[in-house]
């Protein structure tokens, strides 16, 4: 995988870890800025709703604009957001900083899934995906809790800080280490004759790109319901003290590290086996993790082994949204990224719905368990218009499809938007 790929890679551990850090410094934050902690929680339904309406806004403002520059003012701008989110003292400025994050979080992450694809061959994008993606899940490992740990230690504006800093540092890695020239994959020219915006946007009327967006979503969807409400689970159903919950983070945190990483070898090749497969057994593990979220030890096990069936699943269903968007260069990587975030934004909200009904504590799992049913029952009668051929079992398709990236390079500059 070429270097820049682990650059950009770098600027999402720091985005991930500002994304999903709030779950330890919430309550901290009420305190300090006089709120409720249900109003300081609005936080982080305000990153994750900027997220989904920042993606495609994003895209499609910055599409005629260099990668490389647009790669770089997304990461000033986020970086800026937490030095104004760590000094002021008004929870309104606070808010309105989270917005502000979400925004330029979304248009990174779309232009580096879109880069990122064209970084390597016609047949790789499941691998770029998940070194890109490996960003986000080695924040849920070591960012999240280092950021609750320093920001207990040395307050909550301590982490945005530590944001700013980490965030600047990977803006200087990829000013100076990733040339925007033809042969980096960020060159500042726009493809001769792209296509337009409008033409795009009708992409989205695809079933081969429709599809995969609104099954990712519901993936994401139960994924995030269980994460957001893990320590009712751990504390509550379980019984365990709450030092138990930082390692419960840090092994979901493994476990999707480990499934992005093994979907980003099958995600290209095997598709359709990791969808069904993987689908089925994590639909399994929510439906066991429920039934048993009261035994200590089968619950810490499940966690791990649903981090890998989860991020297995969701991130080779965004490699397929990625396939089926090659017509649409500039807005593909964010309708992943609206795709993502909208699971991500609406799975808290439906767990937490379950939270105050008989289901109790152990709703968001059922919800978790409907979300992937659904999922399923979509996708398996659906199977060939999700992946309609696996790349590299199929040469002829792998030929073609390679035929194709050499005749799209020879019309246009390489890496152009």
């Amino acid at each position: 995988m070429p270097f820049a790929l682990y650059l950009l890679a770098l600027a999402v551990f720091a985005m991930g870890t500002s994304e999903f850090m709030l779950a330890g410094l919430v309550a901290n934050i009420a305190i300090s800025l006089d709120v409720p902690v249900g109003t300081a929680g609005l936080l982080t339904s305000a990153f994750a709703v900027g997220m989904v309406i920042g993606a495609p806004t994003m895209a499609a403002l910055t599409r005629r604009l260099p990668p490389h520059g647009t790669l770089l003012g997304c990461l000033v701008l986020f970086a800026l957001a937490h030095v104004i989110g760590a000094i002021t003292a008004d929870f309104a400025v606070l808010f309105s900083t989270r917005l502000v994050a979400a925004f330029a979080n979304a248009g990174f992450l779309a232009v580096a899934l879109s880069v990122a694809t064209r970084l390597v061959g016609a047949d790789g994008k499941g691998r770029a995906v998940a070194v890109l993606l490996s960003g986000t899940t080695v924040a849920t490992v070591v960012g999240v809790p280092a950021g609750a740990l320093l920001g207990t230690a040395l307050g909550w504006q301590s982490t945005f800080w530590a944001i700013a800093s980490l965030s600047s540092a990977a803006a200087v890695g990829i000013a100076t280490g990733i040339p925007a020239d033809r042969r980096s994959g960020l060159a500042p020219d726009r493809p001769v004759g792209s296509p337009s915006l409008g033409t795009e946007i009708r992409l989205l009327a695809s079933p081969r790109l429709f599809l995969p967006m609104a099954l990712a979503a519901l993936i994401n969807a139960g994924t995030f319901a269980v994460l957001t409400f893990l320590a009712p689970l751990v504390t509550g159903v379980a019984g365990l003290s709450e030092w138990w919950l930082p390692p419960a983070l840090v092994l979901f945190g493994i476990g999707s590290f480990i499934g992005v990483t093994v979907a980003g070898h099958l995600s290209d090749r095997r598709p359709r086996a990791v969808i069904t497969v993987g689908g089925v057994l994590l639909l399994l593990g929510w439906i066991a993790m429920a039934a048993s979220a009261s035994q200590p030890v089968v619950l810490l096990a499940l966690v791990p082994l649903q981090g890998i069936l989860s991020f297995a699943v969701g991130s080779t269903l965004i490699t397929r949204m990625l396939y089926a968007a090659t017509e649409g260069p500039t807005m593909g990587g964010s309708y992943a990224t609206a795709a993502l975030n909208l699971g991500a934004a609406a799975g808290p909200l439906l767990g937490a719905a379950t939270l105050t009904t008989t289901l109790g504590d152990v709703g968001p799992v059922w919800v978790a368990a409907f979300a992937t049913a659904v999922a399923l029952s979509l996708a398996l009668p659906l199977l060939r218009v999700i992946a309609p051929g696996e790349v590299r079992s199929h040469p002829a398709a792998a030929s073609t499809s390679t035929a194709t990236a050499g005749g799209a390079a020879a019309r246009r500059p390489a890496g152009g938007r």
